[in-house]
């Protein structure tokens, strides 16, 4: 699982950053999908810059409606359709979100030739596909805006072959129904609990990807035990009363709720455009003075978990 950051800026885009865009990249023996976190203006040529195509997205989670997280979907969509991808897509995001694409498509004399689903999601669960379960919170934005706790499942521990033949199962088709813990019958009669052959599970990792925020109650629960918690840093900490009265956090406070929340990793993106190379080193400073392993997201910077 990784990372991939297309976008990270605020606002408006700058020299060296794009607006606001992050690739999860899900690719495992179990699992093959690739899911889009916001799309600002651009996200599609960006996608050019790296190694991935956007016609193999499966989902696309919008956090709020302002341009800078918004603006790059319509065209996105468009040439998804163009270069004949029929890969279906189901779009996350507030109300207004289906008003907006179909609005776009319509007025432009566009369409998509795949399968497209818009979902406008409220507060809790939107999906448990059995290997990931996504949750809605609500934040602190002048417009309804999200943040998404992506958790995967735990991954079954390895099945002891030696221990089943020892105990006279042969290797076959069994296996496979074992391996998943499930309880089988064999062919002289004798029931086999798989569980009782498989190696401790692996933990799922957890992660928390934030809209624009102020700080807010609900972010505790959003951001809690994570392995990696990817917020906001829009301000320095002197300028903490503007950001928050905008509905935006300083890097300070981004590390500050890391360190509450309990998270292994925090990566802070959003970045004002008023910040050079020097601002941003001293936003990731303010950020490790409360919260040690923190990074600073750069465009096409790759985050493993």
């Amino acid at each position: 699982m990784e990372l991939i950051f297309l976008g990270t800026s605020a606002g408006v885009p700058t020299r060296t950053r794009n607006m606001t865009s992050i690739l999860l990249n899900l690719q495992q023996p179990t699992v093959s999908q690739m899911w889009l976190f916001d799309c600002g203006e651009g996200t599609q040529h960006q996608f050019l810059r790296t190694e991935f195509h956007p016609g193999k997205l499966n989902k696309i989670f919008i956090t709020h409606l302002h341009g800078d997280h918004l603006f790059g979907l319509p065209g996105l969509l468009c040439s998804r359709s163009m270069q004949g991808n029929t890969l279906p897509l189901t779009i996350y995001g507030p109300k207004g979100l289906k008003t907006f694409v179909e609005t776009a498509l319509q007025l432009s004399g566009s369409w998509t030739d795949y399968p497209l689903t818009i979902e406008e999601i409220g507060p809790g669960e939107l999906f448990d596909d059995g290997h990931f379960r996504v949750t809605a919170y609500p934040l602190n934005h002048p417009v309804e805006c999200y943040g998404y706790r992506i958790e995967e499942h735990d991954k079954p521990g390895t099945l002891n072959a030696a221990a089943l033949k020892a105990d006279g199962i042969s290797p076959g088709p069994l296996f496979q129904q074992l391996k998943q813990g499930l309880t089988v019958t064999l062919e002289d009669g004798r029931m086999i609990d798989g569980s009782h052959y498989l190696g401790p599970a692996t933990p799922g990792k957890t992660l928390a990807i934030f809209g624009d925020t102020a700080p807010c109650e609900g972010a505790l629960a959003l951001a809690r035990d994570v392995d990696l918690m990817v917020h906001e840093a829009t301000l320095e900490d002197a300028m903490a009363e503007k950001a928050n009265s905008r509905g935006h956090s300083t890097a300070l406070q981004a590390a500050a709720l890391a360190k509450e929340a309990g998270a292994t990793k925090l990566v802070i993106t959003h970045v004002s455009s008023r910040y050079d190379a020097e601002g941003c080193r001293r936003l990731l400073e303010e950020s490790r003075s409360c919260f040690a392993n923190c990074e600073l997201a750069e465009d096409f910077k790759v985050i493993s978990l």
